[in-house]
């Protein structure tokens, strides 16, 4: 079992961050956030898919106010990507976000950075310091002769330090790279300098099929080491693929567990079945469970037995047919052409599942 770094606890909106809450799963839209009807849609079919927290560029003005009419018809904390200018971060509080992202290093003097620290703690609302390998202080970057993971650490730890000459306390901190070394290496250090809670991700991590890897892989090694309060995957595309992704790396690691775990074989010159299609089908109608669930769909009598016990329901294929499995138990053998139907009956009648509820 993973024994998880311990942390303080931060409120985002109705989520809490850190402590000993669950690890909370986060996105960000790819929508222009002055388009209100735009954005909604975009977010609610994040929560779909399991969203927990959603964050929106906020470039202007208008961005800054469109967060307070978004905020009506969405159902999860909304944090405000700023950069530069402190208006939009005091303006975004005005609106109700939930979080703020930014750096009080570059938002101007101390006098803005007063401001804006005062109005988030009048408004218990944290701030998120993030420093990514393309953001590390100038002076910093020239004292590391480049991006190190030291580099990172100490930029971030000095822009929590002008927070905390301010009295304010409600932080976070993310120190992404693009790279796996990096970015582990990074916030190895900063776990052990800090006890703040910890957004955890690889940045500019790539396309839907080399960013799914990388983000894997790190975002697996940080949890593996008990770092990481809240994941966000970033992936160049659709980001309702960035929250399943985040789901299935915490459901790998028994961390949490959600909706429908396909298992399923890699298939050989032993199956008999069209299991590639059969599993995909499996999986599509099985996306909208809530509830965790266990399901094996394997090609052949070698292994699929065995797996086939294990899950809740199962199939082990044959030639032409395939032997249905419930709670262990072989309840009928049917013909491959309806041995989805029986999957999903058998899915759907188990007493317990309800497939709009998460455990």
């Amino acid at each position: 079992m993973i024994r998880r770094r311990k942390t303080r606890e931060v409120q985002v909106g109705g989520v809490t961050v850190g402590g000993d809450s669950p690890i909370s799963v986060q996105s960000m839209t790819n929508t222009d956030t002055r388009d209100v009807s735009t954005t909604v849609r975009q977010i609610r079919k994040l929560c779909e898919a399991g969203c927990e927290i959603v964050r929106a560029a906020v470039p202007d003005m208008a961005a800054a106010k469109a967060i307070s009419e978004i905020k009506r018809q969405i159902s999860i904390p909304i944090a405000a990507d700023i950069h530069y200018d402190y208006r939009l971060a005091l303006e975004a509080l005005r609106n109700g976000a939930d979080k703020l992202r930014l750096n009080p290093g570059n938002i101007g003097d101390d006098e803005n950075v007063r401001k804006v620290a005062a109005a988030a703690k009048e408004r218990g609302v944290p701030i998120r310091v993030g420093v990514n390998s393309g953001s590390v202080d100038r002076r910093i970057y020239e004292k590391y002769g480049g991006v190190t993971a030291e580099a990172l650490a100490e930029s971030a730890r000095n822009q929590i330090g002008i927070l905390e000459s301010l009295d304010f306390g409600d932080i976070m901190i993310s120190v992404k790279a693009s790279g796996v070394n990096l970015t582990v290496e990074a916030y190895g250090l900063i776990a052990e300098q800090t006890d703040y809670p910890l957004h955890i991700g690889i940045t500019e991590a790539g396309t839907a099929f080399s960013g799914s890897v990388k983000s894997s892989v790190g975002i697996g090694i940080l949890l593996d080491k008990g770092i990481g309060d809240t994941v966000r995957v970033s992936l160049t595309g659709d980001p309702v693929q960035e929250v399943r992704l985040a789901r299935e790396i915490l459901s790998a690691l028994d961390i949490r567990k959600f909706g429908a775990e396909i298992v399923s074989c890699p298939t050989c010159g032993r199956t008999e079945i069209d299991l590639v299609r059969l599993a995909g089908e499996v999986e599509e109608r099985c996306r909208d469970i809530k509830e965790h669930l266990k399901i094996a769909v394997m090609g052949c009598a070698v292994n699929g037995p065995g797996e086939a016990r294990e899950a809740d329901v199962g199939v082990a294929g044959g030639k032409g047919c395939g032997l249905i499995f419930k709670k262990g138990e072989i309840v009928r053998k049917v013909n491959e052409d309806e041995i989805l139907d029986a999957l999903m009956y058998e899915i759907d009648n188990l007493g317990q599942h309800n497939r709009f509820r998460e455990r």
